[in-house]
């Protein structure tokens, strides 16, 4: 990629989930304090940048996602002052710091929510988010038949018979963005963090801000296009006209927020968290106007199929090329079960977008985490930018047997405990030492979620020098990414290879293959390998390894 070119076009962007990354106070969870403290291992992986979930200050009923003031920081996570210094600190160690922006709602603690409840019904400050009077003769039924994310109706009565909507926590009512307050509210929340040296932001939910203005129920369950069971494009009909997500008007409020970061130097930058049913649909978020990436779910979802991921690498650059955006692709994240575990299981398939992945099948981790490898060098070999998840250099797999009782997700309490959520990708990160809590806070303090006891040998300290590690796997890969002019941003071109291998090239003189068949694989002509996955023997790719290799020539596709 040319040295000009903006740095997010192939930045590799290193995901903090604040409350599990390291603890600097003793009480048990992550905060500002240990993320400075844990700085040096961030420069020495080779991120690029660091994503931080939200640290505003928050009542914490989803973990920091319901924000009562966007200008704060929390004190479970520190001052402003701590995310001043750790800004200042990030950019000296040359990485650069995107907060989570959280715009589809706020906390019911948040100043405007209380004035709305306060004022009551028809008043000028409900108008700020969606209240509506009920249906039936006493307003006694929802407004529509909308559903919470987190299980549940996703409307709250007051006891002055208005209702609200909140399509997550009932703690988290949504903002409405038809109203200019709103609007302008968070352009000026945006210049506030953008004027204490943030380099961008995720936005969260991006794709849910607008609403249908009549509140339509949802449309009927779509019937299967042939008989049998729903498949993704009968979901996709189902969804062409949702009356709460991918709405077209959501751009408007982009374009605007473009122009708000384009007053301020140094390429800031936005990623959206954008669910769309089609890559033609993500596209739209990422036009030239608007925000600059979005996360790749596509790839995240796909199975361990070279087929399948053929076509969503396929179809990833050519929508999002098509509008001058480069891709992002993405192996695991805070509210998906991590790849290891997923890629575990003989039915590693695909899934479908916000549904809650279920493991199907025994794991097996030696095999996911064989898979895992071979992913991260094929991650990191497409073109584009790229997200790594905390914990997933070090191999991580999900904690799948967390105690009921440590069970904090809201989803496990609005499913009626029927879906434990997402805390078994949650768990605080492994440091150093033999036992819990691994270096992740002081000796004496008990971490928010319980570690493994078996975690040791995954931990920094542990895989540190070791060549076989995840850890180091993902250290070289990142060192030549970062020194390889072929990486990056830029264009890659298919190589001829039987059923279940991906190859491709990258120009100059690079090559990355993948063996996703149950056959060894003889390797193509190279000049040297750069990197592989696992241990080649004779010039053979073992079934679930990848290798990068220098190459001599680029080949024209098959």
């Amino acid at each position: 990629m040319p040295r000009s070119a903006p740095w997010w076009r192939s930045a590799v962007i290193y995901q903090v989930y604040i409350r599990s990354f390291a603890d600097g106070d003793g009480d048990g969870v992550g905060d500002i304090a240990g993320l400075r403290a844990r700085l040096p291992h961030l420069k020495a992986l080779g991120v690029d940048a660091i994503w931080i979930n939200p640290w505003y200050r928050s009542p914490m009923a989803d973990h920091g996602y319901d924000v009562a003031d966007f200008r704060d920081i929390d004190p479970l996570f520190g001052t402003l002052a701590d995310a001043e210094r750790l800004i200042e600190e990030a950019h000296a160690h040359g990485i650069r710091v995107i907060p989570d922006i959280v715009p589809n709602h706020t906390s019911d603690q948040h100043a405007w929510f209380r004035a709305a409840l306060a004022a009551g019904p028809g008043s000028p400050e409900r108008e700020r988010y969606v209240f509506r009077p009920g249906r039936g003769p006493d307003g006694a039924q929802p407004p529509n038949d909308w559903v919470s994310c987190f299980g549940g109706p996703a409307w709250t009565r007051l006891p002055d018979g208005d209702w609200y909507l909140h399509l997550f926590t009932p703690q988290q009512p949504d903002l409405n963005w038809r109203h200019p307050e709103v609007r302008a509210e968070f352009e000026s929340i945006l210049r506030f963090w953008f004027g204490r040296g943030v380099d961008g932001f995720r936005i969260d939910v991006a794709h849910g801000l607008i609403k249908h203005p009549e509140l339509p129920d949802l449309p009927p369950r779509a019937e299967p296009a042939v008989a049998g069971p729903l498949t993704r494009r009968d979901e996709v009909r189902r969804h062409l006209d949702h009356p709460h997500w991918d709405r077209d008007e959501v751009h408007e409020i982009y374009r605007a927020w473009r122009k708000v970061a384009d007053e301020f130097p140094g390429d800031r930058s936005f990623v959206a968290e954008a669910w769309a049913d089609t890559p033609e649909r993500l596209a739209a978020y990422v036009r030239r106007d608007g925000l600059h990436t979005a996360f790749n779910f596509d790839f995240l979802m796909c199975g361990w199929d070279a087929k399948d991921l053929r076509a969503v690498i396929d179809d990833s650059l050519a929508m999002l090329g098509a509008v001058g955006a480069p891709a992002t692709w993405v192996l695991s994240n805070h509210d998906v079960m991590r790849h290891p575990s997923r890629y575990g299981r003989s039915a590693a398939r695909s899934w479908l977008a916000n549904a809650r992945y279920e493991p199907e099948g025994p794991l097996d981790l030696a095999l996911g985490t064989r898979r895992a490898r071979a992913a991260a060098l094929l991650m990191l070999a497409l073109p584009g930018g790229a997200y790594v998840y905390q914990g997933e250099e070090l191999g991580l797999p999900e904690v799948e047997d967390l105690p009921e009782s440590a069970l904090q997700d809201p989803i496990w309490e609005r499913s009626g405990h029927t879906d434990r959520g997402r805390d078994g990708c949650r768990v605080p990160i492994p440091w150093s030492g033999q036992a819990p809590p691994y270096g992740f806070g002081p000796a004496d303090a008990t971490p928010w979620l319980p570690q493994p006891a078996d975690w040791a040998g995954l931990s920094v300290e542990a895989q540190t020098g070791d060549p076989a590690s995840m850890l180091e796997l993902y250290r070289t890969a990142l060192r030549i990414r970062r020194d390889h002019a072929a990486l990056g941003d830029g264009t890659m071109t298919w190589r001829d290879a039987p059923e279940g291998i991906l190859s491709f090239s990258r120009d100059p003189g690079f090559a990355c293959v993948v063996n996703l068949s149950a056959e060894p694989y003889a390797l193509p002509g190279h000049s040297a390998v750069l990197l592989s996955s696992g241990p080649l023997a004779n010039g053979v790719l073992e079934p679930d390894q990848a290798v990068w290799l220098a190459v001599d020539d680029t080949p024209d596709t098959p």
